[in-house]
């Protein structure tokens, strides 16, 4: 069945995780597709996988909310637990702890493998997205009411809560930070991404999608195409961020102006889903719904080159350190490794 989710253990790019529809999720040599071991026993689709910092564990969850980590040289579970309903799911970037946010609106963190736990609880809805700064200290949780809080990890305290007009109209989609977390980026269904000051959790500014004229509908009943923030990221080189939207439009912000920098837009046929930039350099990634990989030159707006291999949608993908590989999965059913080295690059 589909393929949901895809990480690269951080350590050494050798290995990846991948979890899908069919209650599987497998860790697997990227080299030569070596099967390592199935990560066995969920009961619902595995839609969330990672490895730790260090690569020592993987941590597979289900849909249902059952989380497993498994020891990856021994190939053991070392740990397992159930939440209610997951939302998502991500590994601390220094120590051995784990963070996930479920559909009653807490967010749950682990130490692995004792299972020490402690709950930040948000409003009674979904807290749809999550992400642990680079400081290791704080977290910030997006939710479905369209409410953001940044929270103090060690304390389990809220430092700041973005809601009403700070905050956003419909629910949040994805978060990400920048390098030294200093900036917050939040997007989401309304179709805005807002810039967010981590320190002071005050809004910075807000990048709206002039929204397309709603296009006549062609028949009764059927709706005008609905438009929001699929993905975001910052580039690590230069002041620029990347927001990805479901109509299919790439924008790249200059975060020095807060401006739109390529007026054109990179424009794909079809929704993105996710994005990602190359470590160091102003390149970024894109996967979409019509089951391409692209890669766009974020400082001339144009795209460098495109990989097809899929006969579906790509649902996530992951690309190593070095930017020499790009692991994707998909609705047909396939993970792929696609080679994206470039001589001119």
């Amino acid at each position: 069945a589909s393929v949901f989710c895809v990480s690269l253990d951080p350590k050494t790019n050798t290995l990846a995780v991948t979890g899908g529809e069919d209650d599987k999720a497998f860790v697997w040599r990227v080299s030569d597709g070596e099967l390592l071991f199935e990560c066995s026993g969920h009961k619902d689709s595995v839609t969330c996988a990672g490895f730790s910092h260090d690569s020592v564990f993987v941590a597979t969850g289900d849909m249902s909310g059952l989380i497993k980590v498994w020891r990856v040289d021994t190939k053991e579970e070392v740990w397992s637990f159930e939440v209610g309903d997951l939302e998502w799911m991500e590994w601390h970037p220094q120590a051995h702890v784990l963070l996930a946010g479920t559909a009653d609106g807490n967010s749950w963190m682990w130490k692995i493998p004792s299972g020490d736990c402690k709950t930040f609880q948000g409003p009674a809805c979904p807290a749809t997205c999550g992400r642990i700064l680079p400081d290791g200290k704080r977290a910030v949780v997006g939710y479905e009411d369209g409410t953001m809080r940044i929270w103090d990890l060690k304390q389990g305290t809220s430092l700041h809560v973005l809601k009403g007009q700070d905050g956003h109209q419909d629910p949040l989609t994805c978060v990400a930070s920048n390098q030294d977390g200093s900036l917050i980026m939040t997007g989401s269904v309304d179709c805005h991404a807002k810039l967010v000051n981590s320190a002071t959790g005050k809004v910075v500014c807000i990048f709206k999608m002039e929204s397309v004229a709603p296009k006549a509908p062609t028949g009764e009943g059927e709706e005008a195409e609905s438009n929001s923030v699929e993905s975001l990221g910052f580039c690590n080189v230069m002041p620029l961020a990347a927001v990805g939207y479901l109509d299919g439009t790439l924008a790249i912000y200059d975060l020095s102006t807060q401006t739109l920098r390529h007026k054109h837009k990179c424009q794909h046929e079809s929704g993105i889903v996710q994005l990602l930039w190359e470590e160091s350099s102003a390149v970024v990634y894109t996967c979409s719904l019509d089951g391409a990989v692209r890669l766009w030159d974020a400082r001339s707006g144009k795209m460098i080159s495109e990989y097809r291999g899929h006969s579906a949608e790509i649902l996530d993908f992951a690309v190593n350190k070095d930017a020499s590989i790009v692991v994707t999965t998909s609705g047909d059913h396939q993970a792929k490794v696609f080679c994206v080295q470039r001589p001119d690059r």
